[in-house]
């Protein structure tokens, strides 16, 4: 296979609801979305998940704006392959930006699967047809708030939710949604929003006594020690997000035991083929591993879908249906939860139609490789 062409856009989504984290609070999302034409007239896509701001990593939409174009886009254009994981030379040069090269490989992986005439889960080696999903709440303006969000995704059928807390808004918050369900699948996540020290350590063996499927990310991104100490004092298992980009990061967690659980998103570990290592390492160890989510659009959140499907995903993932987030989604049917549950396509590639035009109509800037190997880029 050889993809010809390449084009970038740029398009937002509004929020049906904001959404608050420890670092921001969000009402819309912008991603980029790749499509790669191969010479056979095959189009895959992918997305390109990254945050708008520099909080959740140092990947932004701006520096993937730049990176893809100059750097992402040239390297793939016209290179032989017969596989999606060869593709991953043609960038070897360029460190980080795992995000961006995601989206590229993403794009290469529908193409690859649709040529074969194969679904995505399958090309990956997934073997279940249907994938349990989670859901993820921000932070509200009040406990009651919060209590009435998860009654509505518990009566839509989701058993787990992942709740995000931050100093401040811990211990009450979970307190309360445990005394509501007390048999509720429950998880809390601090996008490293603590510092090591005794009041976070006082924090967490409270939240200890909740019987929470696992704490995610507690502190910094590399400060395995600080969670190495937090996992020996804690039953919860503590899940590592931030801080497991590449393999060698999963082998120091394990060893250190600094994480029982891990959470694969395929944007932050560069791609499908990395997440596939890190499931397939995960399992040799181990590990639970589930998939974790950015506020995908319907394309990233199919290829996540996909990946889901592999044996090692044993925890629900961050799945959940589209209408969870948006109004109007960018594919064809939207992604639908039943009972907490979704469907894993059995269409070629992603399996389900990408539509092209709504992409085009929200684009607010676009570049196309087929103006020139300088990039060019285009306001809309």
């Amino acid at each position: 296979m050889r993809i010809e062409r390449v084009r970038l856009f740029e398009v937002s989504l509004p929020l049906r609801r904001s959404f608050e984290t420890s670092s921001h609070r969000k009402s819309d999302i912008t991603h980029l979305l790749v499509e790669a034409t191969t010479t056979d007239g095959v189009v895959g896509w992918g997305e390109i998940a990254t945050p708008a701001e520099p909080y959740f990593g140092p990947e932004t939409t701006e520096t993937a704006w730049i990176v893809a174009p100059e750097f992402l886009a040239p390297a793939l254009l016209g290179a032989e392959f017969s596989h999606p994981a060869e593709l991953e030379a043609a960038w070897a040069r360029v460190r980080g930006h795992e995000f961006a090269k995601a989206g590229f490989a993403g794009a290469a992986w529908d193409a690859f699967a649709q040529r074969r005439g194969e679904s995505l889960a399958a090309a990956l080696g997934g073997t279940r047809d249907v994938v349990h999903a989670g859901v993820s709440l921000g932070i509200e303006a009040s406990i009651d708030a919060l209590l009435e969000q998860v009654a509505a995704q518990v009566d839509a059928g989701y058993g787990r939710v992942k709740l995000k807390i931050a100093p401040g808004w811990d211990v009450d918050p979970v307190a309360a949604v445990r005394s509501a369900y007390p048999r509720l699948d429950l998880h809390v996540d601090a996008n490293a929003a603590y510092a090591f020290g005794d009041a976070a350590l006082d924090v967490f063996a409270r939240l200890d006594e909740y019987g929470l499927t696992m704490i995610e990310q507690p502190f910094g991104v590399r400060d395995f020690p600080a969670h190495q100490e937090l996992q020996r004092r804690l039953d919860t298992p503590i899940c590592l997000d931030e801080s497991v980009v590449q393999l060698d990061d999963l082998e120091t967690m394990v060893r250190m035991d600094a994480g029982r659980v891990l959470n694969i998103k395929v944007s932050r570990m560069g791609g499908l083929t990395q997440a596939v290592r890190a499931h397939d390492r995960a399992r040799e160890l181990g590990i639970p591993v589930w998939c974790g989510g950015m506020h995908e659009f319907g394309i990233g959140r199919a290829a996540n879908i996909a990946v889901s499907s592999l044996a090692g995903f044993t925890l629900p993932s961050d799945v959940s249906g589209s209408d969870k987030y948006y109004e109007h989604d960018l594919i064809d049917p939207p992604v639908r939860a039943v009972d907490g549950a979704v469907r894993v396509p059995t269409g070629p590639g992603l399996g389900h139609t990408v539509r092209a035009d709504r992409i085009a109509a929200l684009a607010t800037r676009t570049w196309d490789s087929a103006r020139g190997r300088i990039p060019e880029v285009e306001e809309v």
